[in-house]
């Protein structure tokens, strides 16, 4: 296959690509802050579109669920823009009331497309309803939040914080359900849920990722792993299962060729 993107390669380190969830369309964006949409046909890939955000250097840009919209955060910026697909124009999110945080880099969407999960500094998290990108909610963990991750039924959040303690949140109601330390954990990076919510898997700043079944998780203050995956030698910084939750794939962007299939 010649490079999905070969129609415009990016001029800057590219941080997200990501397919879109229902057509034959992959997205590429990064830090020449641009967001760029090209057809997968494996042959020419041609470009549908590419879309510029002055000064925006972007940290991460996902599809929403139902794939109409793209949503983007900046490296240094407190506001985010929402690209319409549909209407083809771009809506600068510029201050969401109640949400004082200097910089908003990292973010989460719902499986059901209802929510966006945005994390903060300082522990916090809140909580904005996708369709008016308005604060619903702020919770709260003890010390710095590093990953979230939604359930896939979308009722329940795992919040990973930087000390290595894992809270579960309720969705509804935003209580905290309850809360357990990831075994050896120095340092949170990253967290996933299967797609059938049977595991978790947890990646530190050791490399070592644990992989745990979610009833335990959710009785044991101190669950024991079903498997530590040890393969990686720097900072897991990102873990992710497959869709029929056979596989798990572990990275580290602080070396080379640095991912493993499990």
């Amino acid at each position: 296959c010649p490079p999905a993107n070969q129609e415009r390669f990016a001029n800057g380190k590219l941080v997200t690509v990501q397919f879109h969830p229902s057509a034959q369309v992959v997205m590429t964006a990064g830090h020449d802050r641009s967001v760029s949409l090209f057809q997968v046909d494996g042959i020419r890939n041609p470009k549908i579109q590419s879309i510029y955000l002055e000064s925006f250097p972007i940290y991460k840009a996902r599809f929403s669920v139902d794939g109409e919209q793209v949503i983007a955060t900046g490296t240094h910026h407190s506001m985010f823009f929402v690209y319409d697909m549909m209407a083809g124009s771009i809506i600068p999110i510029p201050k969401v009331r109640g949400v004082e945080e200097k910089f908003l880099r990292n973010f989460e969407l719902s499986p059901d497309g209802s929510c966006m999960l945005l994390i903060g500094t300082s522990g916090y998290l809140h909580l904005l309803s996708m369709k008016t990108k308005e604060l619903i909610s702020t919770m709260k963990v003890n010390g710095r939040c590093t990953a979230s991750a939604f359930t896939p039924d979308s009722s329940k959040i795992y919040s990973y914080s930087k000390e290595g303690e894992v809270f579960i949140w309720d969705v509804r109601s935003r209580k905290c359900l309850h809360r357990f330390e990831d075994e050896g954990s120095l340092e949170g990076k990253c967290i996933a849920v299967s797609k059938n919510n049977q595991y978790v898997a947890c990646g530190s700043s050791s490399g070592v990722v644990n992989l745990y079944t979610s009833d335990v998780c959710l009785k044991e203050n101190r669950p024991k792993p079903v498997k530590a995956i040890m393969n990686l030698v720097t900072s897991a910084t990102c873990v992710t299962f497959n869709p029929t939750t056979e596989i798990l794939a572990v990275a580290s962007r602080d070396t080379d060729e640095a991912v493993k299939l499990v």
